[in-house]
């Protein structure tokens, strides 16, 4: 790596004498930074060697924003915020009025809501090169991140007025009249993060701003949330009819739903509603809705948490007595999804949740006696079932569900069934996933600063 040396006593070392093992002190954030969160970590199942060379992609974004957040719990750390400096000048032109991805063009596609949130990293940017007096690297960040939100609030497709959930954003625009809760982190927290920052300069537009982005979190609620599982749908369609919406409902009363609670989409979900309202306004009318929302989820996924392992599985419902049927799907007269691969403990989610239940308890947003309980087994269980430590003393994660998603029409596999999560061509489990990286690290940060 160009910019960053890494000490190998900071993550563990063997002895050359003995061949013994000393196991590293440092604190699990710091050891996961050092041994996939600076370099060697998947986005997608694309290799990453480097933080500070890699594409801008929400995965990448992730991982940058997780090594940021172990920086500014460790700020002796100072590779580490090196590291999502390089990683957001790569991806910004100087006067960071475009977002560029791997080819040097025009990252942020339209209405494609995935291509936002690795955006988080530019308001602790804008602030740090603010304290030291860099204003034009300041203002970069501040331009991007303004050129994210406006892109979002302004230019993003919604579902249109007199549909159900009028206003809500498209996941991606092949998606049409779709709602993910995927979409919930991916667009909401930089949108909510650049109104606490930069809202105050329009009083009234702030105020409106924020009813949007909790208008985002009530819609997907309502259609989504299943009270007698305290569980949300992956995925909601206003226009089930679609073609892009094949995999979803017909009938009430989970009209437009998909069919299975798919752990990841629940955990950006959680953690979405944790990051936005640690920003928005108590006094704003609609802070009670999201809060409330907030609990809700907080209760459910509690109730579903495996009491053996602490952590969860990859179908929230289910144990790893569920298996795909090895029949698979029949779409169109073709089959797709045909395995027996059996559910299983799955590590982002997992990680993802313990981070939104410890950053919810120390916001005070989360009751601490009923939550802390919770959040603490599952730390412990990270640690137990998905973290390996090697010779040399770094780590490795594994059981991470490499991707999911649902349809659209030109890809019938995709298909929002147990089969699909279980054993779709594309819902491989993978190690060393940056979805997992860096929840492990955040998990970690929030962890280690109650400790």
């Amino acid at each position: 790596m160009k910019r960053i040396l890494l000490v190998a006593a900071t993550v563990g070392m063997i002895s050359c004498n003995s061949g013994e093992k000393h196991v590293s002190q440092a604190p699990y954030s710091q050891r996961m930074v050092e041994s996939h969160g600076l370099v060697d970590f998947y986005c997608n199942r694309h290799h990453q060697m480097e933080l500070d060379s890699a594409a801008w992609d929400y995965v990448s974004g992730l991982v940058a924003n997780a090594v940021l957040k172990a920086w500014t719990l460790y700020p002796e750390k100072t590779a580490y915020y090196e590291a999502v400096k390089a990683f957001a000048d790569n991806s910004t032109t100087p006067d960071g009025s475009v977002i560029l991805n791997a080819k040097g063009q025009p990252a942020l596609r339209p209405s494609n809501i995935d291509d936002l949130p690795a955006g988080n990293v530019f308001f602790t940017l804008y602030r740090e090169e603010q304290k030291k007096g860099n204003q034009p690297d300041a203002e970069r960040y501040k331009t991007a991140s303004s050129l994210i939100r406006n892109k979002l609030k302004y230019e993003h497709a919604r579902i249109a007025e007199g549909l159900p959930g009028a206003g809500g954003f498209f996941h991606k625009a092949q998606y049409p009249n779709q709602m993910w809760l995927d979409g919930l982190y991916m667009g909401s927290t930089i949108y909510a993060q650049w109104q606490h920052a930069f809202g105050g300069e329009n009083p009234e537009d702030n105020a409106q701003s924020w009813a949007d982005i909790a208008l985002q979190f009530k819609t997907i609620n309502r259609y989504t949330y299943d009270a007698d599982k305290q569980l949300n749908y992956h995925a909601w369609s206003a226009t089930p009819e679609d073609a892009n919406s094949f995999w979803a409902n017909r009938e009430k009363p989970h009209q437009g739903c998909s069919q299975e609670f798919w752990a990841r989409g629940m955990g950006w979900y959680f953690a979405a509603l944790v990051d936005v309202l640690e920003y928005m306004p108590q006094d704003h009318p609609d802070y009670p809705d999201v809060r409330a929302i907030l609990n809700q989820v907080a209760a459910g996924l509690k109730r579903w948490q495996d009491p053996t392992s602490g952590v969860w599985y990859q179908l929230l419902q289910y144990d790893d007595q569920m298996k795909a049927d090895g029949k698979g799907d029949t779409i169109q007269g073709k089959i797709y999804n045909v395995g027996t691969a059996s559910n299983y403990l799955e590590a982002s989610a997992s990680c993802i949740f313990t981070y939104a239940y410890l950053k919810g308890i120390r916001l005070g947003l989360l009751d601490k006696e009923t939550y802390l309980p919770v959040a603490e087994k599952a730390y412990q269980g990270l640690l137990k079932t998905f973290i390996r430590e090697r010779a040399d003393g770094k780590l490795d994660i594994v059981q991470t569900c490499a991707s999911a998603g649902l349809g659209p029409a030109k890809d019938p596999s995709r298909t929002g069934t147990a089969n699909y999560y279980l054993a779709g061509k594309d819902v491989t489990v993978v190690e060393n996933e940056g979805k997992a990286i860096g929840t492990f690290i955040m998990a970690s940060v929030e962890y280690e600063q109650r400790n």
